[in-house]
Protein backbone atom coordinates (compact mmCIF):
# COMPACT_ATOMS: atom_id res chain seq x y z
CA UNK A 1 0.00 0.00 0.00
CA UNK A 2 2.72 2.19 0.79
CA UNK A 3 4.43 2.07 -2.33
CA UNK A 4 1.24 2.64 -4.37
CA UNK A 5 0.51 5.55 -2.63
CA UNK A 6 4.47 6.92 -3.15
CA UNK A 7 3.48 6.18 -6.68
CA UNK A 8 0.37 7.98 -6.49
CA UNK A 9 2.18 10.66 -4.79
CA UNK A 10 4.82 10.75 -7.69
CA UNK A 11 2.02 10.96 -10.56
CA UNK A 12 0.53 13.99 -8.67
CA UNK A 13 4.07 15.99 -8.77
CA UNK A 14 4.41 14.96 -12.64
CA UNK A 15 0.84 16.06 -13.27
CA UNK A 16 1.31 19.64 -11.31
CA UNK A 17 5.19 19.92 -13.49
CA UNK A 18 3.36 19.22 -16.35
CA UNK A 19 0.42 21.60 -16.13
CA UNK A 20 3.05 24.75 -15.58
CA UNK A 21 5.14 23.63 -18.11
CA UNK A 22 3.11 21.73 -20.89
CA UNK A 23 -0.36 22.19 -22.62
CA UNK A 24 -1.27 19.19 -23.15
CA UNK A 25 -4.78 19.58 -24.55
CA UNK A 26 -4.14 20.58 -27.74
CA UNK A 27 -6.28 18.13 -30.09
CA UNK A 28 -5.26 17.06 -33.54
CA UNK A 29 -9.11 16.72 -34.71
CA UNK A 30 -8.86 20.35 -34.31
CA UNK A 31 -6.21 20.60 -36.62
CA UNK A 32 -7.69 18.88 -39.30
CA UNK A 33 -11.09 20.24 -39.16
CA UNK A 34 -9.35 23.73 -39.28
CA UNK A 35 -7.55 22.90 -42.32
CA UNK A 36 -10.76 21.59 -44.21
CA UNK A 37 -11.82 25.79 -43.17
CA UNK A 38 -8.66 26.80 -44.91
CA UNK A 39 -9.16 24.89 -47.92
CA UNK A 40 -12.53 25.75 -48.15
CA UNK A 41 -12.28 29.21 -47.39
CA UNK A 42 -9.58 29.61 -50.20
CA UNK A 43 -11.63 28.02 -52.64
CA UNK A 44 -14.55 30.16 -52.07
CA UNK A 45 -11.95 33.22 -51.80
CA UNK A 46 -10.68 32.05 -55.74
CA UNK A 47 -13.92 31.57 -56.74
CA UNK A 48 -14.65 35.22 -55.63
CA UNK A 49 -11.96 36.69 -57.21
CA UNK A 50 -11.72 35.01 -60.85
CA UNK A 51 -15.78 35.47 -61.38
CA UNK A 52 -15.46 39.41 -60.34
CA UNK A 53 -15.67 41.68 -63.07
CA UNK A 54 -13.97 44.84 -61.40
CA UNK A 55 -10.21 44.84 -60.23
CA UNK A 56 -10.66 44.15 -56.54
CA UNK A 57 -7.09 45.26 -55.58
CA UNK A 58 -7.94 48.26 -57.29
CA UNK A 59 -11.08 48.35 -55.20
CA UNK A 60 -8.98 47.89 -52.12
CA UNK A 61 -6.21 50.49 -53.32
CA UNK A 62 -8.49 52.88 -53.73
CA UNK A 63 -10.26 52.40 -50.71
CA UNK A 64 -13.69 51.05 -52.22
CA UNK A 65 -14.64 47.97 -50.78
CA UNK A 66 -16.95 47.07 -53.67
CA UNK A 67 -19.26 43.55 -53.39
CA UNK A 68 -16.54 41.50 -53.81
CA UNK A 69 -14.11 42.41 -51.56
CA UNK A 70 -16.91 42.65 -48.86
CA UNK A 71 -17.15 38.60 -49.73
CA UNK A 72 -13.24 38.28 -48.98
CA UNK A 73 -13.47 40.13 -46.01
CA UNK A 74 -16.47 37.71 -44.96
CA UNK A 75 -15.26 34.69 -46.02
CA UNK A 76 -11.49 35.67 -44.26
CA UNK A 77 -13.18 36.22 -40.68
CA UNK A 78 -15.51 33.43 -41.37
CA UNK A 79 -12.75 31.00 -41.73
CA UNK A 80 -10.71 32.45 -38.90
CA UNK A 81 -13.80 31.86 -36.72
CA UNK A 82 -14.86 28.60 -37.17
CA UNK A 83 -11.03 27.39 -37.03
CA UNK A 84 -10.67 29.62 -33.61
CA UNK A 85 -14.18 27.87 -32.25
CA UNK A 86 -13.31 24.50 -33.35
CA UNK A 87 -9.84 24.37 -31.56
CA UNK A 88 -11.51 25.68 -28.43
CA UNK A 89 -14.32 23.03 -28.52
CA UNK A 90 -11.81 19.96 -28.94
CA UNK A 91 -9.36 21.07 -26.59
CA UNK A 92 -11.84 21.66 -24.03
CA UNK A 93 -13.50 17.66 -24.73
CA UNK A 94 -9.86 16.45 -25.09
CA UNK A 95 -9.30 18.56 -21.25
CA UNK A 96 -12.30 16.78 -19.83
CA UNK A 97 -11.39 13.40 -21.37
CA UNK A 98 -7.83 13.70 -19.60
CA UNK A 99 -9.94 14.98 -16.47
CA UNK A 100 -7.84 17.89 -16.58
CA UNK A 101 -8.22 21.79 -16.98
CA UNK A 102 -7.77 23.81 -20.02
CA UNK A 103 -6.53 27.36 -18.84
CA UNK A 104 -3.46 25.76 -16.90
CA UNK A 105 -0.39 28.16 -16.65
CA UNK A 106 1.22 26.15 -19.23
CA UNK A 107 -1.51 26.97 -21.72
CA UNK A 108 -1.78 30.79 -21.01
CA UNK A 109 1.66 31.07 -21.68
CA UNK A 110 1.34 29.30 -25.07
CA UNK A 111 -1.49 31.36 -26.03
CA UNK A 112 0.34 34.76 -24.85
CA UNK A 113 4.00 33.55 -26.86
CA UNK A 114 1.26 32.44 -29.89
CA UNK A 115 -0.32 36.15 -29.57
CA UNK A 116 2.27 38.46 -29.81
CA UNK A 117 3.70 37.28 -33.12
CA UNK A 118 0.57 37.20 -34.27
CA UNK A 119 -0.55 40.72 -33.33
CA UNK A 120 2.29 42.43 -34.53
CA UNK A 121 1.58 40.40 -37.96
CA UNK A 122 -1.82 41.37 -37.76
CA UNK A 123 -0.49 44.79 -37.30
CA UNK A 124 2.49 44.20 -40.64
CA UNK A 125 -0.46 42.88 -43.10
CA UNK A 126 -2.56 45.74 -42.30
CA UNK A 127 -0.04 48.21 -42.80
CA UNK A 128 0.70 46.04 -46.84
CA UNK A 129 -2.84 45.99 -47.57
CA UNK A 130 -2.86 50.09 -46.76
CA UNK A 131 0.49 50.66 -48.93
CA UNK A 132 -1.49 48.07 -51.50
CA UNK A 133 2.01 45.67 -51.27
CA UNK A 134 -0.96 42.90 -52.17
CA UNK A 135 1.76 40.57 -53.41
CA UNK A 136 3.18 40.28 -49.75
CA UNK A 137 0.06 39.11 -47.78
CA UNK A 138 0.02 35.59 -48.06
CA UNK A 139 3.31 35.10 -47.53
CA UNK A 140 2.94 37.36 -44.07
CA UNK A 141 0.11 35.43 -43.22
CA UNK A 142 2.32 32.37 -43.28
CA UNK A 143 5.91 33.55 -41.75
CA UNK A 144 4.07 35.20 -39.23
CA UNK A 145 2.09 32.43 -38.16
CA UNK A 146 4.80 30.08 -38.40
CA UNK A 147 6.86 31.78 -36.02
CA UNK A 148 3.60 32.63 -33.73
CA UNK A 149 3.82 28.45 -33.70
CA UNK A 150 7.34 28.37 -33.12
CA UNK A 151 7.53 30.17 -30.43
CA UNK A 152 4.56 28.84 -28.38
CA UNK A 153 5.97 25.26 -28.98
CA UNK A 154 8.22 25.74 -26.02
CA UNK A 155 4.88 25.30 -23.94
CA UNK A 156 3.13 22.66 -25.85
CA UNK A 157 3.75 19.69 -27.84
CA UNK A 158 7.22 19.91 -30.32
CA UNK A 159 5.31 18.78 -33.29
CA UNK A 160 3.54 22.55 -32.99
CA UNK A 161 7.29 23.66 -33.98
CA UNK A 162 7.89 21.58 -36.91
CA UNK A 163 3.84 22.90 -38.16
CA UNK A 164 5.96 26.08 -37.30
CA UNK A 165 9.16 25.65 -39.52
CA UNK A 166 6.76 23.93 -42.38
CA UNK A 167 4.40 27.38 -42.33
CA UNK A 168 8.36 29.44 -42.63
CA UNK A 169 9.48 27.68 -45.27
CA UNK A 170 6.31 27.67 -47.30
CA UNK A 171 5.96 31.35 -46.52
CA UNK A 172 9.55 31.83 -47.88
CA UNK A 173 8.67 30.06 -51.18
CA UNK A 174 5.92 32.21 -51.65
CA UNK A 175 7.98 35.35 -51.49
CA UNK A 176 9.67 34.19 -54.85
CA UNK A 177 6.51 32.74 -56.39
CA UNK A 178 4.43 36.20 -56.86
CA UNK A 179 1.08 34.90 -58.21
CA UNK A 180 0.62 31.87 -55.99
CA UNK A 181 0.20 33.12 -52.74
CA UNK A 182 -3.40 32.12 -52.58
CA UNK A 183 -2.47 28.24 -53.56
CA UNK A 184 0.34 28.64 -51.17
CA UNK A 185 -1.50 29.96 -48.62
CA UNK A 186 -4.10 26.87 -48.93
CA UNK A 187 -1.39 24.83 -48.72
CA UNK A 188 0.54 26.05 -45.43
CA UNK A 189 -3.09 26.97 -43.57
CA UNK A 190 -4.98 23.89 -45.62
CA UNK A 191 -2.92 20.60 -46.05
CA UNK A 192 -0.31 20.90 -43.45
CA UNK A 193 -2.85 21.24 -41.26
CA UNK A 194 -4.99 18.36 -41.90
CA UNK A 195 -1.20 16.38 -42.43
CA UNK A 196 -0.07 18.09 -38.67
CA UNK A 197 -3.47 16.84 -36.91
CA UNK A 198 -3.42 13.53 -38.12
CA UNK A 199 -0.06 12.98 -36.50
CA UNK A 200 -1.30 14.47 -33.54
CA UNK A 201 -4.32 12.14 -33.70
CA UNK A 202 -3.05 9.53 -34.18
CA UNK A 203 -0.12 10.28 -31.97
CA UNK A 204 -1.71 11.20 -28.59
CA UNK A 205 -5.19 10.30 -28.92
CA UNK A 206 -5.10 7.18 -29.97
Amino acid sequence: MEQNDYLEHLQGIKGLIEERTKFKALSGLSGVIAGIFALLGAYTANHVIYSSETLIYSDIKSHDFSVEVQKLIIIAAATLLCAVSTGLFFSMRNAKKKQSRLWTPAAIKAVINFTIPMAIGGVFVLALIWRGYYILIAPSCLIFYGLALVNAANFTFSDIKALGIALLITGGVSLFLPGNGLLLWAFGFGVLHIIYGAIMYFKYEQ
